[in-house]
């Protein structure tokens, strides 16, 4: 039977194998394929496959509760909040189960804070290129058309401007009474690019001028990916929210909204919700993700792998034609091709290199952060064979 059948075809898994287990940085599928994981599981799978402190974590508190409602805290709850505000520029914390859902609670969040203010001040300001979700707030907020053909209405007040570029974001902030902006310090889905240091100078004191909430989205690029712990500290400049999720749980849906108290104070009970977010399985999981990523070492460790791999996609691009420019830094790679990926990425994974593709005829290395440099030369190696077998 072909898997396809039993599913909405909302995914490209056309000849994709049946994944069976991991270990380390690897997948094996059910005829005991291995394939190096550089794609991680979108993003997620930080600590790679069979991490011994994540299984244990689970049966440790899958045994006292797996699941308790929001009517109630529970311990996994508190101590993760805890652990982010004291990690973070943050005062508050709300769980929810994925990264989508966190850009949507945000939204709500801000436009509440900005309405309260002034009725007409609800507008939301994202950027070309970005990629913020799939459910209907966030998937507006993202800006790329291509997300949003055949989902019209789509909900009103959301506005959009090229990213990285001051006069032009001048002009669109003009036109409307804004609540809230929202970026990608790394833009990831579409296009490793990451912002510039003046464009989000300039974006921080316009919302401090302005009482507009200023909101990062670190869904990818947070958590270590970039080699801090918050992308936005290799900035210098926090933002009012952050939204967080993908590694988060550890393999499970969580997501969370970290933010100032100001800009919740208009919120109220019963104005939004979550069946299982903070669940207690999954804010354990992150308890002990977010103490294993949030050391010196470790997050050294991954500046360390991301310049050595810097440096090899540099001398990639320098040697191949192919190869028209690498972006990114820590562990969130990008190298951007002069031909469409897709056939190279189909090509990889048969010989079992696992990459993510992305706009901009463009293919991301997001591996595990655990990656050691002789897996990140495993891994080049099966990109330079495949991409030398594709050229013959």
């Amino acid at each position: 039977m072909d898997c396809n059948d039993l599913f909405v075809p909302n995914y490209a898994r056309t000849g994709a194998p049946v994944m069976d287990r991991g270990e380390g940085v690897y997948l094996f599928d059910t005829d005991g394929k291995k394939y190096l994981d550089c794609a991680a599981g979108v993003a997620v799978n930080a600590l790679g496959y069979g991490n011994k402190a994540l299984e244990e974590t689970i049966e440790k508190q899958a045994k006292r509760i797996i699941h308790a409602s929001n009517l109630y805290f529970n311990q996994p709850n508190i101590d993760l909040a805890k652990a982010l505000i004291d990690s973070s520029f943050a005062d508050k914390v709300f769980f929810c189960n994925s990264g989508a859902e966190a850009n949507e609670a945000a939204i709500k969040f801000a436009r509440k804070y900005g309405s309260g203010k002034n009725p007409s001040k609800t507008a939301i300001l994202s950027f070309h290129g970005s990629f913020h979700g799939r459910t209907y707030a966030a998937m507006t907020a993202t800006g790329q058309k291509s997300f949003h053909q055949g989902f019209a209405p789509l909900p009103q007040g959301f506005f959009y401007a090229p990213f990285n570029d001051i006069e032009a974001t001048k002009s669109v902030l003009s036109g409307a009474e804004f609540a809230a902006i929202i970026l990608e310090p790394i833009q990831a889905e579409g296009g490793i690019c990451e912002v510039i240091p003046e464009f989000l100078q300039f974006l921080r004191e316009y919302c401090d001028q302005n009482d507009v909430v200023l909101i990062f989205d670190e869904i990818q690029c947070g958590l270590g990916r970039s080699g801090k712990l918050w992308a936005y500290e290799n900035y210098g400049i926090a933002p009012d929210m952050l939204t967080s999720a993908k590694p988060l749980g550890g393999g499970l849906p969580l997501g969370a909204v970290l933010t100032k108290e100001k800009f919740v104070q208009e919120i109220k009970a019963g104005d939004h919700g979550t069946t299982f977010g903070g669940n207690p399985v999954a804010c354990a999981l992150g308890n002990t993700t977010l103490s294993i990523i949030n050391k010196k070492e470790f997050l050294d460790d991954i500046v360390q792998k991301g310049e050595y791999l810097e440096e090899k996609l540099f001398e990639l691009q320098m040697k191949y034609s192919e190869v028209i420019a690498v972006f990114g830094c820590g562990l969130l790679m990008g190298i951007q091709l002069n031909f469409d990926p897709k056939p190279l990425v189909a090509k990889l994974r048969e010989n079992g290199l696992l990459v993510a593709k992305a706009d901009k005829n463009m293919i991301r290395f997001i591996p595990p952060l655990v990656i050691t440099q002789a897996e990140l030369d495993e891994a080049l190696g099966i990109f330079v064979s495949t991409l030398n077998g594709l050229k013959s």
